[in-house]
């Protein structure tokens, strides 16, 4: 059968690959799973009982979840299948977003996950004049279940979707999808069925897996990315398990999943996880481990490993895959720039981590590495994939085009002008070149945002991200952001790896009763100091750190300071840290 729209991949995996679980997700401690048949039909019953409710093709459904689960694939499908529109929505905006974005995109229907999130959902009835009912997922005391949608749909006669079915056509609006942004409100993403399908179809010819092997999604499914991704599972017929964050490492353990993709702020934890462990060994056994790490920190991708890697490979290696189920083959991040650092020591221990970009916009995978041998270039984000095209323009700022690039911003034409040119390039905003590989390949290298670049009062440009990258790569880093607008020098906000720096304060017996207390101690500065000294010649003169502060706590999604897809907000950690960045200037 032919795959052009969002509905269309489970029906394909049906046909060509039926599997026994194609989707599945924890409830009290247990697996529920779900057959590719039986997603199929309780989404046709979803359509039919949205049909029975009045929701008519064009109109907009907002669904909005904590966790990745089967319900929310599954309404997904009911909903699109009868050329409906699907606005997923991040849980943890303000109930002043949701108020926004309901109304913006005259929300019809809503589904929600929990109890919490009917709470803040539940009082837009009546501030959103189109809003009808807000069913849960959960049982919920007082609260519609979505079983009663399913109730309605129940026995009905399906020709009445099948004739919807039909006739939705590719090019027509599948989804609304409001960029978190950085500054401003947000955005509503207007993208296809062709806009996503394109992606799904370039993508699921690069992965490495196969039909009949498992992936573990937890990231959010609000998000495209992931988004895209469940389709790309659909479409090649693997295994889905559903996961949260907080329980990843117990699932990775139960699934052990061939493949599954993240952002590098998890592999960062991850990553830092492992070496405390190694700082905690003693004698020989520690000696081994930062002599495997010590080798691992000079991989390079396609690197023939000679027989002290297969020492360590047996030794340390081994014990890393391990940990993470033991048949992972493959994994994809993106969202924000991976670490070199993360990249390579990953891969080197039999874990390939290629990095990939895009934007909700693009929908969203613009380019990514591979997994065949010269298919990836350490600190790139891979080759553009199939059917996109690439362009560098004079200012340096990266333009695309092709099937997969959005229809536009809803009902904001004139925003939507400001990124797409006439003839049909979109304007990514951020700054890359490309960088000729051994293989003769080009890729991609990201070099900033557009927006982002400082100018310091010297008029000299300084692309704070790679800056960020570097320093993130110490063991001591946790989160850190470069300052230095219309100032003499560049400075630089840090928050320390706290479990890393305690560790090594209790070794070299500085005693603390707080973190303020800690990160004002003289040898804990001298001890940044001295990583800023180290790291500072990665960089020209005008990029280097000369001063930094120490901050207590991590900037998160909840206190503001992060997007929901992990990136910083700039504006908001300036203004909020105004008093320290002053004190930095004030002489």
């Amino acid at each position: 059968m032919e795959v052009t729209r969002l509905f269309d991949p489970i029906r394909y995996q049906n046909e060509k690959y039926p599997q026994k679980i194609s989707f599945a997700h924890m409830v009290d401690g247990k697996w529920v799973e779900y057959s590719t048949q039986k997603i199929i039909d309780l989404a046709n019953k979803v359509s039919l009982g949205l049909l029975n409710l009045g929701l008519q093709p064009g109109e907009t459904v907002a669904t909005i979840i904590e966790q990745n689960r089967t319900e929310w694939t599954i309404t997904d499908l009911g909903i699109t299948q009868i050329g409906a529109i699907n606005v997923p929505v991040y849980p943890t905006i303000t109930e002043a977003d949701f108020e926004f974005i309901f109304n913006h995109a005259e929300v019809k229907i809503c589904f929600v996950s929990s109890t919490a999130l009917y709470n803040k959902v539940k009082n837009l009835i009546g501030k959103v004049a189109t809003l009808q009912a807000v069913y849960t997922w959960d049982q919920v005391e007082g609260a519609k279940n979505w079983n009663e949608v399913m109730q309605l749909g129940e026995g009905g006669d399906f020709s009445k979707v099948q004739s919807i079915m039909d006739n939705v056509d590719p090019k027509s609006l599948a989804t609304l999808i409001y960029t978190s942004g950085t500054t401003g409100m947000p955005k509503g993403v207007m993208l296809s069925h062709e806009n996503i399908i394109s992606n799904v179809k370039s993508v699921a010819k690069e992965f490495p897996v196969e039909a009949g092997m498992t992936a573990l999604s937890f990231l959010p499914l609000c998000h495209i990315f992931e988004r895209m991704v469940a389709y790309t599972y659909q479409y090649s017929g693997i295994n889905v398990y559903y996961s949260d964050i907080d329980t990843l490492g117990e699932k990775l353990t139960t699934v052990k999943p061939h493949f599954f993709t993240t952002v590098p702020r998890l592999l960062e934890k991850v990553y830092e996880k492992i070496v405390n462990k190694g700082i905690l060994l003693t004698g020989l056994k520690k000696k081994l481990f930062f002599w495997a790490l010590e080798m691992a920190d000079k991989y390079e991708y396609d690197q023939k490993k000679g027989f002290l890697f297969g020492i360590a490979d047996k030794l340390i290696f081994s014990k890393w895959r391990e940990a993470l189920g033991g048949r992972v083959i493959g994994v994809v991040t993106g969202s924000a720039a991976c670490p070199l650092k993360i990249a390579r020591v990953f891969s080197a221990a039999g874990l390939p981590i290629r990095e990939g970009y895009g934007l909700t916009e693009t929908s969203p995978v613009l380019t990514f590495a591979r997994f065949q041998e010269g298919g990836a270039l350490l600190g790139t984000v891979g080759i553009p994939i199939e059917s996109v095209e690439i362009n560098i323009a004079e200012d340096g700022e990266i333009l695309a085009k092709g099937p997969n690039i959005m229809m536009g911003y809803y009902k904001e034409p004139e925003k939507t002008a400001e990124v797409m040119s006439n003839d049909g390039w979109f304007h990514t905003g951020d700054i890359g070149t490309f960088v000729t590989g051994p293989s003769g390949k080009k890729f991609l290298k990201i070099t900033d945002r557009k927006k982002e670049l400082l100018k310091t009062s010297g008029g000299k440009y300084v692309a704070p991200a790679p800056i960020e990258s570097k320093f993130r790569e110490s063991f001591f880093i946790e989160q850190m952001m470069v300052v230095g607008e219309s100032k003499k020098f560049v400075s630089a906000l840090i928050v320390p790896a706290y479990p890393t720096l305690e560790a090594w304060a209790t070794e070299n017996g500085i005693s603390f009763n707080s973190r303020e207390n800690l990160i004002a101690n003289p040898k804990v500065l001298a001890k940044y100091q001295e990583i800023v000294d180290e790291l500072n010649p990665n960089f020209s003169h005008i990029e280097q750190i000369k001063q930094f502060v120490l901050l207590a706590n991590e900037w998160t999604v909840d206190t503001k300071e992060l997007t929901p897809t992990m990136k910083i907000k700039r504006k908001v950690i300036s203004e909020k840290y105004e008093n320290q960045i002053n004190n930095i200037y004030k002489d």
